[in-house]
């Protein structure tokens, strides 16, 4: 793993943000040239599945499992301006259980503001979770990064919404389509990343601007949680070093060493003991 990652680690700032909001943002996470190669890939997956599943010009997309579609993407799994904020968050036992690509094209003509409004659906990540588990506010279990190809640096661009704080709370009070007190748009630079807690609730919206709204989500979990996708990564796993491999799923000991992990499954535990310390895995 390069270690320019010890120079990105989770700042006090970041991680309070993270405690009381749900969310921070890093801007300049990617360079200009990353960007553009992972905007290229993206259109290209974005093409193959509008024409696959007759998305019309309009509708946002929503590409599950891109991870496995293009090497650019493998490249960000462990970026080193981001992930080292990732175990700063969840440790070290930690995997890549889940990928969406969205992009929201520009509203059709006629279409604005104050005539179709924002298109809010504000919810929570992951599902039944939030209807099997116990407990007030539920376990964090896993986290967002989500990388920005476009710039939604201002509102009314296809931002996702947030209420910052929700991630502490089970219930949502009020409309779901409408915006809460206290919601915002996260106003992310092309080249951002957006960390934010799977509990917190959040919302697509609308796109008014003239270029397409496009983001790649990585979601990163405990290594005991399935995965919410296919993670068709196979086809990378030799080719990639142990860590990788342990965020693309590998546990060399079986399905034990995901519960009750030896190091051999864990090598990022390895790794952050030798350059961080012993401190840093005591957990």
């Amino acid at each position: 793993m390069d270690v320019k990652c010890l120079d990105h680690c989770l700042t006090e700032t970041e991680r309070l943000a993270f405690e009381r909001d749900g969310y921070f943002i890093v801007e300049d996470a990617l360079p200009e040239s990353l960007i553009d190669d992972a905007e290229v890939a993206a259109d290209r997956v974005d093409s193959a599945f509008r024409a696959q599943e007759q998305i019309g010009t309009y509708a946002r997309s929503n590409v599950l499992d891109f991870i496995g579609e293009d090497d650019v993407f493998l490249d960000l799994l462990d970026w080193y301006k981001t992930f080292p904020k990732v175990w700063g968050l969840l440790g070290w036992n930690v995997q890549l259980y889940h990928t969406h690509l969205v992009v929201t094209p520009p509203a059709e003509v006629g279409k604005t503001l104050a005539n179709n409004g924002l298109e809010l659906r504000f919810h929570q990540d992951t599902g039944r979770l939030n209807i099997e588990l116990e407990s007030n506010p539920r376990p964090r279990i896993s986290i967002k990064v989500a990388f920005f190809l476009s710039d939604t640096s201002e509102p009314n661009r296809g931002n996702f919404y947030v209420l910052p704080g929700s991630h502490l709370s089970n219930g949502f009070s009020g409309d779901r389509q409408s915006v809460p007190n206290g919601a915002l748009p996260v106003l992310a630079p092309r080249g951002a990343a957006v960390f934010f807690d799977r509990r917190l609730w959040h919302s697509a919206t609308a796109n008014y601007w003239q270029a397409p709204r496009k983001a790649l989500f990585y979601g990163y979990s405990y290594r005991w949680l399935r995965p919410r996708d296919n993670m068709t990564v196979g086809h990378y796993l030799d080719r990639c070093d142990p860590i990788r491999q342990q965020l693309l799923g590998a546990s060399p000991s079986g399905g034990f060493g995901y519960t009750s992990p030896k190091d051999v499954d864990v090598p990022l535990k390895t790794w952050i003991e030798e350059h961080v310390g012993a401190e840093a895995v005591a957990f």
